[in-house]
C-alpha cells in the first residue's frame, strides 16, 4: 500500500510511533524513524534490521525550525522524496491544576503543539514542490473527553485536532492531504506495565473488551498514508473500541 513512498515518523523509536514504522516498511516504503537521542534512534534502528536498505534515523530538535528542515532534507536527499510526515512525538502529565507550573505546561505544549506545526510546515514546504503529500497527527481519545488530572495533555491534542482540520482546507489546493489518529487505551510500556487487574478494569469499560494494541493504531496510519484513502481529509480517526473516559 506505500510502496516506495517515502515517510517521517516523529517519536518513532517507540510504542505506537515504532509500530507505525514497521507496518509502513512492510508496505513498502522508505521509512525515516525521528527520536529525541540518538542512542533511542540506534536502538530502535537495531531491530529493523531486515529492512536497513530503507529505514534511517533522525534526531532533530523539533521545536527548532532550521534543525526540522536540516533534517527533512536529509531524509529526501537519501530516499527521493517526503511524502509522507506522521506527527507522533508527544508528552503527557497527570500533574493536578493546583500543582501545574506554567514551565511543566509549556514543555507539554512545545512538543505537542508547537513541534506538530514546524514539522508541518517543513514537510509541506516539500511536499508543495513535488505536487502531494500527506500528512498525519497522533491525536488522542482525551482530546473530545478531557481527563481529570495533567489538563495540558487533552488541550494539546484538541489543539492537534485543529491544525489538521485547518492545515487540510489550506493545503488541499498544493495536494497534501492532513488527517488525525485519535487512539484509545493503547498496550504501550506504561499501559503494559499496570497490574492485570487494573487492564481488566479498564478494558470492561471499552465496548470491544479490551485495550488497544499499538499495531490497531498503526494500520490507521497506513490506510490515511496510502491512496485508499485519497479522498479523505481533515479527518480525525478514532481508533477506541468505543471507549469513553
Amino acid at each position: 500500500m506505500l510502496k516506495n513512498k517515502t515517510a517521517v515518523i516523529t517519536g518513532g523509536t517507540r510504542g505506537i510511533g515504532l509500530a507505525i514504522a514497521k507496518k509502513y516498511l512492510e508496505q513498502g516504503a522508505f521509512v525515516a524513524i525521528a527520536g529525541s537521542k540518538q542512542e533511542t534512534v540506534e536502538k530502535a534502528l537495531d531491530g529493523l534490521k531486515e529492512y536497513k536498505n530503507r529505514v534511517m534515523g533522525i534526531c532533530p530538535d523539533l521545536c527548532d525550525p532550521a534543525a526540522v528542515e536540516k533534517a527533512f532534507l536529509s531524509v529526501k536527499e537519501k530516499f527521493g522524496s517526503l511524502d509522507v510526515l506522521v506527527n507522533n512525538a508527544g508528552v503527557s502529565s497527570a500533574t493536578k491544576l493546583y500543582d501545574y507550573t506554567p514551565e511543566e505546561f509549556s514543555k507539554v505544549l512545545d512538543l505537542n503543539v508547537k513541534a506538530v506545526f514546524i514539522c508541518s510546515q517543513a514537510a509541506a514546504r516539500i511536499m508543495r514542490e513535488q505536487g502531494c503529500g500527506v500528512i498525519l497527527n497522533t491525536s488522542s481519545m482525551v482530546s473530545e473527553y478531557g481527563q481529570p488530572s495533567g489538563c495540558a495533555y487533552p488541550a494539546t491534542k484538541f489543539a492537534v485536532n485543529g491544525l489538521t482540520k485547518s492545515l487540510a482546507r489550506e493545503l488541499a489546493k498544493d495536494g497534501i492531504r492532513v488527517n488525525a489518529v485519535a487512539p484509545g487505551v493503547t498496550k504501550t510500556d506504561m499501559v503494559a506495565a499496570l497490574p492485570a487487574d487494573t487492564v481488566a478494569r479498564i478494558s470492561a469499560g471499552i465496548p470491544l473488551g479490551r485495550v488497544g494494541e499499538p499495531d490497531d493504531v498503526a494500520e490507521a496510519f497506513v490506510y490515511l498514508a496510502s491512496d485508499k484513502a485519497s479522498y479523505v481529509t481533515g479527518t480525525v480517526l478514532k481508533v477506541d473500541g468505543a471507549a469513553m473516559t
